[in-house]
């Protein structure tokens, strides 16, 4: 037996809509803390990631290779700061939009409740209607796609900003605080930086209930043109 769910989850940008209309309809991008936050934290990161090496590099031009080239360690290298930021903005296709949450922890890495919850009814043989395609299900939304765009603009207007805080006070002052409170975000909201995702059991569980409460399901008796038995 196949039921057709009808799921209320707008995932594409309508571009008739205004700013208003769009959050009715489910869609609410990144504000600008929410953007900074983000890219603060993927940049820091990354930087984790490539700051484990002991490595030194020879930096410097020599014609005959007579006069001997500068070393430097690459975690305080120019390099490892532009290998750190190659690509930062595509790691935000990997985030998702949590509707579950309704703080800056909306985006988040992994997958929505809501959508684990949809993945598991379909594997579950139950036929779940989105008005999408379901190859198109895990697709980065307009948000996400949106976010991205944010991260770009926000590297270039604040580039000189993040090279200061790379050379002279990285270990010293976190980079979300020196980017975003300090400098992108200076006299604007910034709470959404104090912000942390609970990973407990208490919250998964209260999100499980929020997703299922946001699922629209009709029965053969309530809607007979959204719900359609197959035996």
């Amino acid at each position: 037996m196949f039921l057709v769910l009808c799921v209320t989850y707008l995932v594409f940008l309508i571009p008739c809509l205004t700013n208003d209309g769009l959050e009715e309809h489910g869609v609410k991008y990144a504000n600008q803390c929410e953007a900074c936050k983000i890219v603060a934290t993927e940049l820091e990161a990354r930087l984790d990631e490539t700051g484990k090496t002991h490595d030194v590099i020879e930096i410097g031009y020599s014609v005959d290779d007579i006069v001997p080239k500068k070393r430097k360690e690459y975690k305080k290298s120019e390099l490892r700061l532009v290998e750190s930021m190659e690509n930062i903005c595509e790691r935000i296709l990997q985030y998702n939009i949590h509707k579950e949450r309704t703080d800056s922890t909306r985006f988040a890495k992994g997958m929505s409740q809501t959508f684990k919850t949809l993945h598991g009814l379909v594997d579950k043989g139950v036929k779940v209607e989105l008005g999408i395609p379901y190859e198109l299900w895990d697709n980065p939304s307009v948000e996400i796609t949106t976010l991205k765009t944010q991260c770009e603009n926000l590297l270039e207007n604040h580039e000189q900003d993040i090279e200061d805080w790379y050379y002279n006070y990285q270990g010293k002052v976190p980079l979300m605080k020196y980017l975003c409170s300090d400098r992108a975000l200076k006299g604007q909201d910034d709470s959404c930086l104090k912000e942390k995702n609970n990973t407990g059991k208490n919250n998964i569980k209260e999100e499980k209930r929020k997703t299922k409460k946001n699922i629209n399901i009709e029965n053969e008796t309530r809607n007979t043109n959204d719900i359609k038995e197959e035996l």
